[in-house]
């Protein structure tokens, strides 16, 4: 069928794999997971589905964040992107390599650091591995 998916998902939200974040953890030091719940948060202070991090500041902090990764994506991204600005701001990404993408280009794609992840990782609680390859998007205040 066209334009049908070939992989579907109950849900855009993906648990974070524990030894990812615990590898960027060692590197960054975070200090806010701005997209979580109480039951996959990385970070003590993080914002969930009711705060929603997309409408909070995350000013000063060094940001864990592996977003939705539904049609709002783009919008994560570009908040990303625009608090970065803030100087003592870093912000860490989590999200699937989709470089076709107009959020890719528009917000990722010569605007931060891009790490390749090998493989396909198996996110919290699923039993196979992501249909989609990962990577990791770093902004790191205003120089970049």
């Amino acid at each position: 069928m066209i334009g049908k998916a070939l992989y579907t998902s109950n849900t855009d939200e993906w648990s974070t794999p524990q030894d990812v974040f615990d590898k960027l953890d060692r590197e960054f030091g975070f200090t806010l997971d701005a997209a979580a719940s109480k039951d996959n948060a990385k970070c003590k202070r993080y914002f969930d589905k009711e705060a929603d991090g997309l409408k909070q500041s995350w000013a000063g902090e060094t940001v864990w964040c592996n977003p939705p990764y539904g049609r709002q994506i783009g919008a994560w991204m570009k908040k990303a992107l625009a608090e970065s600005r803030n100087p003592d701001t870093t912000v860490v990404m989590l999200v699937h390599a989709r470089t076709d993408t107009n959020w890719f280009h528009s917000f990722v794609y010569h605007r931060a650091e891009i790490r390749f992840l090998r493989g396909r990782l198996r996110f919290g609680g699923a039993k196979n591995n992501a249909p989609f390859p990962s990577m990791i998007v770093i902004y790191r205040g205003p120089e970049t």
